[in-house]
């Protein structure tokens, strides 16, 4: 640790103008120097070693802080009282120190100076103290309000290269024949397949509507309105409302599995022996109301090429799903897209009322089918094309209705997964891809502002629609497409 604090007197000796915000006010103090330099230094060892973790925003000024849309859409209500923006303050640094157990354990050895449990002690214990500092005038609390905040995926200056006012138009046409066809191919039979392979949910307890309707109650009392889950709530919420898959089975390619690091290899692989469904929770704000999400997401080997040409294929593919959950317990809306981000997909319920789009010529809301109301038990059946990976259709089942099962992991194992030298890595890199899953297409899609369009992305770095500005994990994505009915179930 002293070696980590020694790179740290060499960064501030070489120069404080580099720093700015309240790391740099932390620095100059005599009671939070040591505390200022560990992060400093921390910094340095980790994108010395190209660890960085995307998932969650760096605030400028605030090396020991980071925020995702959901808490930066509640900067006003932070803002209100003592116990809000102290309650917000301790979120950024949750998600911090989160992505920091992430960056840390996977740093070589030969980077750390003791061990890493004496790592994250620190970092912890550090990052409290200069938490604790800024909360305690007024300059510190406004400058920690206006740094979270979350910029969009998208690069404007790509736009402006790319003429995008005017290629927009072409682009426009080719999404609305897309939609067009995918509504098309959701009234038609699905295309025959030699074999197709269902993956039912883990066998186990499920919750009950009203156990969940409880743990979403807790929303009320918190200072943000956030319903806050343990780890261990929030597996049992997942199995509730976990979906099946459907598969269509052609080849390897349709064969879903978990990740897995090989040796001498650049980019993970699929084990098809281990079926794994990765799980996490997200937010939707409605209101005043903060609407509890689970992520599941499916991955596939590839996206096979289908000719000499093939724009859209490449290593990886995968399927995420998503429910958005009423206070009440009852799925109110489901959304979809690939983990590259692509093809955002809506399955509204009749609880879940589309508004209209503000320009019609960009990307809205696509719903090629709508859902009936789950009752208690039911669940949604994902029926997936061969190849595309395409939801083809989604239906409903209740009980167990395959033998064939799959796991449900964290999604966080993928931010650190142990490669078979025993060195701990994530799949993504420091920018939020997966190395080696790039597209053909990123060449001729780029004037739309998305960087490397089609390569698969970490949560928290999915921009979802080519014409406009959308992102899956936008807090007001819901509150602004459909208008919600809150009230009890039936």
């Amino acid at each position: 640790m002293r070696g980590i604090l020694g790179v740290g007197a060499i960064l501030l000796a070489s120069g404080c103008a580099t720093f700015d915000g309240q790391i740099a006010s932390h620095l100059e103090s005599p009671q939070l120097r040591e505390c200022a330099q560990w992060f400093v230094a921390l910094d340095e060892r980790v994108a010395s070693a190209g660890t960085q973790d995307a998932q969650y925003t760096r605030m400028r000024g605030f090396p020991y802080l980071r925020v995702d849309r959901a808490l930066a859409s509640l900067r006003e209500r932070a803002a209100e009282r003592p116990d809000t923006i102290a309650t917000f303050a301790q979120r950024l640094r949750a998600l911090d120190y989160d992505a920091r157990q992430h960056e840390i354990d996977n740093l070589p050895d030969g980077m750390l100076h003791g061990t890493r449990a004496d790592v994250m002690h620190r970092t912890q214990d550090c990052g409290q103290q200069l938490v604790a500092a800024d909360l305690t005038n007024a300059r510190g609390r406004a400058a920690l309000i206006s740094a979270a905040q979350v910029p969009d995926d998208y690069s404007t200056a790509m736009r402006v290269l790319g003429l995008y006012s005017l290629t927009r138009i072409p682009f426009t046409s080719g999404v609305r024949r897309f939609e067009q066809e995918t509504r098309e191919a959701f009234a038609a039979e699905p295309m025959p397949a030699p074999s197709r392979v269902r993956y039912s949910p883990p066998a186990g307890r499920v919750l009950s509507r009203d156990v969940v309707k409880g743990l979403l109650a807790r929303g009320q009392f918190d200072p943000l309105g956030q319903p806050v889950l343990s780890a261990r709530e929030l597996e049992a919420v997942a199995a509730t409302y976990a979906p099946s898959f459907d598969v269509a089975v052609v080849g390897d390619y349709d064969r879903p599995g978990a990740l897995r690091w090989r040796r001498g290899e650049t980019t993970p692989g699929i084990d098809p022996t281990d079926i794994a469904v990765y799980v996490h929770s997200s937010y939707a704000r409605y209101g005043e109301t903060m609407l509890l999400q689970i992520v599941y997401m499916l991955w596939f080997p590839e996206r096979p090429s289908v000719s000499g040409f093939d724009l859209l294929a490449g290593r990886l593919d995968g399927v995420v799903w998503r429910v958005t959950l009423a206070p009440d317990g009852e799925p109110i809306l489901h959304d979809s897209i690939h983990p590259c981000g692509c093809y955002h997909w809506f399955f509204p319920s009749p609880r879940a009322k589309p508004r209209p789009a503000p320009d019609e010529r960009e990307e809205w809301a696509f719903a090629p089918q709508t859902l009936p109301r789950l009752a208690e038990g039911e669940r949604p059946v994902l029926s997936i094309a061969s190849g595309t990976h395409f939801i083809e259709r989604v239906g409903v089942a209740s009980g167990p209705d395959s033998l064939v099962r799959y796991g449900l992991r964290r999604y966080d194992e993928l931010r650190s997964l142990t490669r078979l030298d025993g060195v701990r890595r994530s799949v993504f890199d420091a920018e939020g891809f997966i190395a080696g899953t790039e597209r053909g297409e990123r060449f001729f899609y780029w004037p739309m502002g998305i960087a490397s369009a089609g390569a698969m992305r970490q949560w928290g770095r999915h921009a979802t629609a080519f014409v406009g500005r959308r992102h899956f994990d936008d807090a007001d994505l819901i509150e602004r497409r459909f208008e919600l009915d809150l009230g009890e179930a039936r």
